[in-house]
């Protein structure tokens, strides 16, 4: 029986999309780098936005600080999966 990944590479295969390499150790760190740095800035951002939050009285400035915050972390991880990206391609 195969398991989704290999099944996924097939089909992949199957609309001529080409297999996706395997990364060597040091790219595999790079990528374990990218998503630790991510993640440390999200963890930062949530901490300053629910203090921010526990001191916002009006509903039009919290929603406006809710999509800022949405909007930033959005952005972190953008940034992140173009690293990721940029990696993997071994650029």
């Amino acid at each position: 029986m195969k398991s989704a990944y290999e099944l996924a590479l097939e089909q992949m295969e199957r609309e001529g999309i080409e297999r996706p390499r395997a990364l060597n150790d040091a790219e595999r760190e790079q990528v374990s780098e990218a998503r630790r740095k991510a993640q440390a800035k999200t963890a930062e951002m949530e901490i300053l936005h629910q203090d921010r939050m526990a001191k916002l009285a009006d509903p039009a400035e919290r929603e406006q600080a809710e999509m800022d915050y949405r909007h930033e972390r959005q952005r972190v991880e953008d940034r992140r999966d173009r690293e990721i990206e940029r990696i993997r391609e071994g650029s």
